[in-house]
């Protein structure tokens, strides 16, 4: 009812809903006054299957008074909890309330667990079974959407479980990513031209050892030093994790390492975006989801 402005809406729902039921209330009143004019039971003439006749007995006393009980049910209902219009019911139940008691709750309950954890190293909690069990729970809730139930990632998502991170592996610097999120941007760089993207696209290739024409790599060198593009990748192309810039002289692409699609990214750049969770799932629980995703590509002594 947030979403009606006018009072007039309000008053439609309540008494739309309050017709309804009793106008269900008088039918049936009015139909168990009906009685055969004599005891002798007749047919209404509706008939379906060549067979199955329908009758002119009255309803049954115990279904009638059924029914009655739904009505009474209803309006007890309705004087309890909300349903007309703007009213919120005596007992000013809302389903965001029960929703909060029920999270306060359950906090209540595991906080203790979730503080233990936080009191300790990040590689001390990837080193610890039951620990790993919880974080992979979360990660399977909240992560896999994006980065597969393998954490291997796809197409503009990244692989977690490999050695390749675009702002660092550290178990700390897993945590702060997955607290307060990320945005990388790949700015557009149209305004090159498509023969000098297609020359640095073959050099960006030649980095990481993939074929192409020489002429097209040193062209590619020259251009891709003398553009912008070392300001985020390094003059040698090794990226930079404190910006979020990929390395570029591995064999790990984020969108693919074909041809076309480096002139793509190039020529309209990327925006990427890993949401901000320490609002939604609080420090205890991004703890062990950090220590969790660390243990992907790391494998500690486990306790």
């Amino acid at each position: 009812m947030s979403d009606f402005v006018n009072e007039f809406w309000h008053w439609y729902v309540v008494v739309i809903v309050l017709v309804s039921i009793i106008g269900c209330a008088v039918l049936l009143w009015a139909q168990s006054l009906h009685r055969p004019a004599s005891n002798k039971v007749e047919s209404t003439g509706h008939v379906w299957d060549e067979t199955l006749q329908e009758y002119n007995n009255p309803l049954p006393r115990w279904w009638m008074w059924m029914f009655y009980l739904t009505v009474v049910f209803s309006l007890v209902y309705l004087a309890l909890y909300p349903g007309l219009g703007h009213f919120r019911g005596a007992l000013g139940w809302t389903s965001a309330g029960q929703h909060e008691a029920e999270v306060a709750k359950v906090d209540a309950q595991v906080k203790p667990l979730f503080d233990k954890y936080q009191q300790m190293d990040l590689r001390a909690v990837a080193a610890d079974a039951e620990a790993l069990e919880m974080g992979k729970r979360l990660y399977l809730t909240y992560c896999m959407q994006c980065h597969g139930s393998d954490a291997r990632g796809a197409k503009g998502f990244p692989n977690l479980a490999d050695k390749d991170w675009q702002w660092g592996g550290e178990p700390e610097r897993i945590k702060e990513t997955i607290l307060g999120g990320r945005y990388g941007v790949m700015p557009e760089h149209s305004q090159l031209g498509e023969e000098t993207i297609r020359n640095i696209a073959t050099y960006v290739r030649s980095l990481s050892g993939l074929p192409g024409d020489p002429a097209r790599v040193a062209k590619g060198r020259e251009a891709f030093n003398a553009s912008d593009c070392t300001a985020c990748h390094g003059p040698d192309g090794k990226g930079n994790q404190m910006l979020g810039a990929p390395n570029l002289t591995d064999k790990i692409w984020l969108y693919g390492g074909s041809e076309a699609t480096i002139v793509e990214t190039i020529t309209k750049g990327r925006n990427n975006q890993m949401p901000a969770w320490q609002e939604f799932l609080g420090e205890g629980k991004v703890h062990l989801l950090a220590a969790y995703v660390y243990s992907l590509s790391n494998t500690p002594e486990r306790r």
